[in-house]
């Protein structure tokens, strides 16, 4: 809905992209760490290229915290960096992950374009 207010396309979810978010919410939570960028250095792209996600442009947004997904969206659309993943038209495809744990909720969303 976001999306086409903005004049975007809507996403196509894409499993490669829901693994790699996936991981890391689980890795997050598993490993008590809140960023982007694992204790090892790596970031949404090289997940992305782990998972078999062959990307020209991608975007992360992670969030911790929200009890479901209405309540992380509209937090992630207050917030100027969030929102501008979500809503860039360049991005055709999604995939989300969720860990589910005492110390959580860990939400992910992957945006990507392929190359």
């Amino acid at each position: 809905a976001e999306r086409a207010r903005a004049g975007c396309g809507p996403l196509r979810t894409e499993r490669r992209l829901r693994t790699a978010a996936q991981a890391h919410a689980d890795d997050m939570a598993a490993r008590g760490y809140y960023r982007h960028d694992s204790p090892e250095g790596r970031d949404a792209g090289d997940r992305l290229r782990r998972a078999g996600y062959t990307w020209a442009a991608w975007g992360e947004n992670i969030h911790r915290g929200p009890r479901n997904a209405v309540r992380a969206m509209k937090d992630w659309m207050k917030s100027p960096g969030h929102r501008a993943n979500i809503l860039d038209c360049s991005f055709r495809e999604i995939g989300v992950g969720v860990t589910l744990t005492a110390n959580g909720p860990w939400w992910v969303q992957n945006f990507g374009a392929r190359r």
